[in-house]
């Protein structure tokens, strides 16, 4: 198959705005809890959709008292938390432009996005954050207005010295605004007026802002949720986001939340996840694969330090092949025999119900975006009782593009298309994309958006794929990334790395051979995993990186690594040779992107020694 579409579920009006969203559930019934608010000690406090329209309106009346005008740019930069989602909603309330900003953005990176979009205002969660823009006021001119999330001067007299207003001084502020003013504006935008501008976080050169318009956002979220009544329809359903709302995904899924009646809570720092998890008990989970790998993986090692090995190897050979037998009856086969479904019962009472608990012990699906899963990962998941359900997309297209559904799953594919779009693959393989969830232009950028779009209103992804007789997808490569040999190979790096990132020992991995006789990686371990490596193997606690990556214990461990990677590809495409390398790539070092891609320019600059000692000899 080569074109694939799905009639839209949903249309959303020409007068429909994301503002709406919050007056409208708030008027239907104010006393539905919406969100839960961590207060600490694992404990949240309800808030009510009538609660949380009456905060919304609050800040908004601060920010049009403050000068915010219709379409005027305000700029957000925070972790993900309560306050950002009543940011975000304020904002659109007020009927100004959202400009997400990663909480983790340089000052260089920050000074580009807030003079590229023409933002007036921002609101920053911390002190770091503020002063990174305090150091740019000279350059920033058309910034009026710094607002501070976390400890900003409470009071409505401006702020202390050396300290930017808080979100209680922006609502005193506004006291004086009238509540027809705020409903005026609140209409003020169309479907197709611009909602957000998301900066794409670029692996290579500056990143480009993709408009969203109120319409792409409300096509994705509404046509998603009635594909998938059995996550978004759910009574009592709730998710707890702790991906970065500055990443279209998770916004997505905040917005969604919000229109669907879903109970939303906040996980700002991850180092606090599990135990959020377990107080918060949601009912889906949205994650990166690297999220899911590091539950494997530290199942497997807690169960190796207790003696348990085995025990939790037939436990995860069981739930893959009971996975994989539900496959096989929803094609007409018989599905999991009795001695499985035996066995797959007593696993379920001595592994999976702990698996389960690890993440609250209520999540019946998860929904993964951002690289692939692996079939593996995605079976074993589906067997303990959690069905991870991958998706792919771009900022582009306002997230997913093609999303697997509960009612239409296949492992190892990242699904059919969004209803009321169409995909379709293009003579070298490239994914494209056309319908309403695609973007509406990069802004002030013409030429890239000339050099995106073709004609009849696709976008050109920069990926490859396949797509199966049911409209199935499979993510094969990138194109911008695919190496070629100086034999004349053309290598796809991308699933080589993800089944080498499966490993537990390993952090991140980079595939070289561009021009090259042959293909080699550099591999990274992960700082979490080593130290019960280490003692399992005998070695120093002290022991770097360094004086461990020539040990032939660690080379057997990454070589089994790279022969699993090794038996997806031809041997042309395989890894002949590896490097363990000190530290990490990482966000701070500029080796990642926010979203967690390898920005290889930067990685093949800052590690070209290592790179070299590969192809010495």
């Amino acid at each position: 198959m080569r074109q694939h579409s799905i009639p839209a579920l949903v249309e959303i009006p020409t007068s429909a705005n994301l503002a709406d969203i919050v007056t409208r559930r708030a008027s239907e019934n104010p006393q539905q809890v919406a969100l839960r608010r961590d207060e600490g000690g694992e404990r949240w406090r309800d808030i009510t959709i009538g609660e949380f329209r009456d905060e919304v309106t609050g800040l908004a009346k601060g920010l049009i008292a403050a000068g915010v005008g219709t379409g005027d740019r305000v700029a957000l930069m925070s972790r993900t938390r309560y306050e950002w989602t009543a940011l975000d909603f304020a904002i659109w309330t007020a009927g100004a432009v959202v400009v997400p900003v990663y909480e983790t953005s340089s000052a260089e990176q920050v000074e580009w996005i807030m003079s590229n979009s023409g933002a007036k205002a921002i609101f920053v969660e911390s002190a770091a954050h503020e002063e990174i823009v305090t150091g740019l006021r000279d350059r920033l001119t058309a910034v009026e207005h710094v607002w501070r999330i976390e400890d900003g001067q409470g009071s409505g007299q401006g702020p202390a010295e050396g300290k930017a207003p808080g979100l209680e001084a922006l609502r005193s502020e506004g006291t004086s605004v009238a509540d027809e003013t705020v409903t005026e504006r609140a209409a003020a935008a169309g479907a197709d007026d611009l909602a957000t501008i998301i900066y794409t976080s670029g692996t290579t050169g500056r990143p480009k802002g993709c408009e969203l318009t109120h319409r792409n956002l409300l096509s994705e979220v509404r046509n998603a949720s009635a594909a998938a009544p059995e996550i978004f329809s759910t009574p009592g359903g709730s998710t707890l986001l702790f991906l970065p709302l500055a990443h279209v995904l998770a916004r997505v899924i905040e917005v969604g939340c919000i229109d669907d009646g879903i109970i939303l809570g906040h996980s700002p720092d991850v180092a606090n996840l599990l135990p959020d998890l377990g107080s918060f008990r949601p009912t889906f989970l949205l994650a990166v694969p690297r999220v899911f790998e590091k539950v494997y993986n530290g199942a497997e090692q807690k169960a190796d330090a207790d003696g348990r090995a085995s025990i939790f190897q037939r436990a995860a050979q069981t739930a893959i092949a009971y996975s994989q037998a539900l496959d096989d009856r929803a094609r007409g086969g018989r599905g999991p025999g009795i001695g499985l479904r035996t066995s797959h019962a007593l696993f379920d009472r001595l592994v999976y119900t702990k698996l389960r608990a690890a993440v609250g012990g209520r999540v019946q699906y998860a929904v993964s975006g951002g690289s692939a899963l692996g079939e593996r990962l995605g079976h074993f998941f589906r067997g303990v009782g959690i069905t991870i359900l991958e998706g792919y997309g771009l900022t582009e297209t306002t997230a997913a593009a093609t999303v697997n559904r509960p009612s239409s799953n296949k492992v190892g594919t990242v699904g059919q298309v969004v209803p009321g779009n169409a995909i379709k693959i293009g003579d070298d393989g490239e994914i494209l994309v056309k319908g309403p969830t695609v973007f509406a232009r990069y802004w002030q950028n013409d030429e890239a958006t000339a050099a995106t779009m073709i004609d009849g209103g696709w976008l050109e992804t920069g990926d490859l794929g396949e797509l199966d007789d049911e409209g199935f997808l499979k993510i094969t490569g990138r194109k911008k990334e695919i190496l070629v040999t100086a034999a004349g190979k053309n290598v796809a790096p991308a699933p080589l790395e993800d089944r080498i990132r499966a490993h537990p020992l390993v952090s991140q991995a980079m595939v070289i051979g561009d021009g090259r006789r042959y293909v080699t990686a550099l591999v990274t371990l992960d700082e979490e995993a080593l130290p019960a490596w280490k003692a399992k193997h005998g070695k120093p606690a002290t022991a770097t990186v360094a004086e461990l990556r020539d040990s032939n214990d660690m080379i057997a461990d990454i070589q089994a690594a790279v022969d699993d990677a090794n038996a997806s590809v031809s041997r042309a495409e395989s890894i002949r040779k590896f490097r363990i390398v000190d530290g990490d790539f990482t966000q701070e070092n500029g080796q990642l992107t926010p979203s967690l891609k390898v920005r290889r320019n930067v990685v093949a600059k800052d590690r070209a020694a290592d790179i070299e000692a590969l192809y010495a000899n």
